[in-house]
């Protein structure tokens, strides 16, 4: 009788991994690359597309966020000057269980974007709205500190 040693490349493997959504190159990555889930979730933040407009008196950012209600969105403003904005989305639920999907584009799954705000926005006056699935933030800036007069020394005679 003779003994084959079966490692995961082997043809008896290929099917197992398909049904597991598992790649060849997952196999034989090291253990300290990061998993499939991981790279999805960061090309997920990373694929919020955003403007960022300067005004005289404020900061506006436009990110694109279709089929998100407002209430699934969070927008906060971090101690250094930090603008996270953060959520999920979500797969609506088929009606039909037998639902294949022949092509899967749309992100889904938690997303984050993070601005580091310049020195001059007023963090306590952050205003956000959603429309028609574009998030407007709107970052007011501080007034121009008022440039410093010119004190003037007296100047004492020595005794």
């Amino acid at each position: 009788m003779a003994f084959r040693v079966i490692g995961f490349n082997d043809p008896i493997f290929s099917g197992l991994q398909d049904m597991l959504g598992v790649s060849d190159q997952e196999l034989e990555k090291p253990a300290n690359t990061p998993s499939t889930k991981y790279v999805r979730d960061a090309k997920a933040m990373a694929a919020t597309p955003v403007d960022i407009k300067e005004y005289p008196d404020s900061y506006v950012f436009v990110l694109d966020m279709p089929g998100l209600k407002s209430e699934e969105i969070k927008v906060q403003a971090e101690d250094n000057n930090v603008l996270v904005v953060t959520g999920m989305r979500q797969r609506v639920d088929e009606k039909e269980k037998e639902v294949k999907y022949v092509r899967m584009e749309r992100r889904i799954g938690k997303f984050m974007r993070k601005f580091l705000l310049p020195e001059n926005a007023n963090v306590d006056a952050i205003s956000a709205v959603c429309v028609d699935g574009v998030l407007t933030i709107s970052v007011q800036k501080l007034p121009p500190p008022e440039p410093k007069k010119p004190r003037t020394i007296q100047v004492a005679e020595e005794e």
